[in-house]
């Protein structure tokens, strides 16, 4: 067996990226060679000295990259984000700390980018609370009994005098960017999307040998201003005696107000053969089920956590975030990493703003970067963490002025996968 230290981490160079492409394939248990063409395609997601692999004897067998992203906070600034992705070992080489050494690489050079913070959507929940991210939003799929859900069947579109819209996919791309910086822009948790990421949803770039076209429609206002999009695809399922009982599975959905959404919903309930409706990956407090007459149609199909956050400077993490209350708290933060640790004053005014710097004074709350980064966006309750002993109370009621702080009153969502 290789030891540890013969194992070479470091970031790979362009003509590496075939043999980084299989041994990511190998981890994610996917077919391991790619066709040129597909192998094509991905290289458009190679970013020098971001694209890190593990090689044993010349073969790649750890694979991690990052790239830049910014991330919208309460209140509606956006920081900017280190977002890990495509992180696998081979099971040849699982339990040698390969994972741990493309991490503190990448977190370290976050660091000295001046990233505020580290994103990632985790694959398997035990994994990345050792590296110091918390989960800091959830989310919620529904999957809705179109013909119990009480809905008229004589709908014929938005009663507003807005409409509803198939549009094709150059149309998505032409329309779609400017809108999402719309939800992004009031959206806490929300990530941006670059012209990639709107080239694959509508498959002028495909990384998959298969690719189905989805359907687009976009919602416009009675002014003709658009307001909201979905894509979304259906199956072929039909019954006994030819009855059609297809299933329309959302892709994505975006309104920026919530007319589009209650009317975009409403048109994907009232598509003829649809059955069922699955509403693809939503906040927890989405609209969806109450826009229904009868709420219990739609029935809960995932609840789990979505957005992990690492915070890699605790002082912007906090100054770029408005606050639901004034009032001033000291947080004991600790960081195995070495990143983020340290005691922070935090103080919040009346009109929202909030000023933190590194302090002496006692604490009021004792944490791990973690769990900071779990309250950050204001999805969780201190109150709650303490009873898992989580967090501490070093002042009675600290957690509930905590509470008072930072929850938002709608909850965090973030819209993407990556």
């Amino acid at each position: 067996m290789t030891s540890r230290a013969d194992i070479d981490v470091r970031p790979i160079d362009e003509s590496e990226f075939a043999d980084w492409s299989r041994a990511m394939n190998i981890g994610f248990l996917r077919e391991p060679t790619l066709g040129e063409e597909l192998l094509e395609a991905r290289r458009a997601q190679f970013v020098p000295g971001r694209t890190v692999g593990a090689f044993d004897d010349g073969r790649c067998v750890a694979t991690f990259r990052s790239f830049a992203q910014e991330l919208t906070v309460a209140g509606g600034a956006a920081v900017p984000a280190d977002a890990v992705t495509n992180v696998t070992v081979s099971p040849t080489h699982r339990r040698r700390g390969l994972l741990t050494r493309m991490m503190a690489q990448d977190l370290a050079a976050a660091k000295e980018r001046g990233d505020v913070v580290a994103t990632l959507i985790a694959a398997e929940y035990p994994i990345y609370g050792r590296y110091g991210f918390g989960p800091a939003t959830w989310t919620t799929e529904w999957t809705i009994d179109v013909p119990r859900a009480g809905l008229d069947p004589r709908w014929a579109g938005p009663e507003d005098g807005g409409r509803i819209d198939l549009v094709d996919a150059e149309d998505v791309r032409k329309l779609g960017p400017e809108l999402h910086e719309r939800l992004r822009r009031s959206q806490p948790g929300a990530v941006s999307r670059d012209e990639l990421w709107w080239q694959l949803a509508t498959g002028a770039v495909r990384f998959h040998a298969t690719f189905h076209e989805p359907f687009h429609v976009v919602h416009r206002s009675a002014a003709g201003e658009v307001q909201g999009m979905a894509a979304y695809t259906t199956d072929d399922t039909w019954g006994d005696a030819k009855q059609p009982l297809n299933t329309a599975k959302v892709k994505w959905l975006i309104g920026v107000t919530p007319a589009a959404e209650r009317a975009l919903w409403r048109y994907l309930c009232s598509i003829d053969w649809v059955v069922r409706v699955k509403s693809g990956y939503r906040a927890p407090d989405d609209l969806l089920p109450h826009v229904l007459p009868d709420p219990r149609a739609a029935a809960v199909t995932t609840q789990a956590d979505w957005l992990w956050v690492r915070i890699l400077d605790v002082v912007r993490a906090l100054e770029a975030r408005t606050y639901e209350a004034a009032g001033a708290l000291v947080l004991e933060v600790a960081d195995a990493g070495g990143l983020a640790g340290g005691r922070y004053r935090l103080e919040a005014s009346a009109d929202g703003a909030g000023t933190c710097a590194p302090t002496t004074d006692n604490p009021d709350l004792s944490l791990d970067v973690a769990d900071l980064a779990t309250l950050w966006l204001g999805d969780e309750s201190a109150v709650r963490l303490a009873a898992l002993g989580r967090v501490r109370e070093e002042r009675a009621g600290a957690a509930r002025q905590a509470d008072a702080l930072l929850r938002t009153s709608r909850r965090p969502w973030c819209p993407d996968i990556f």
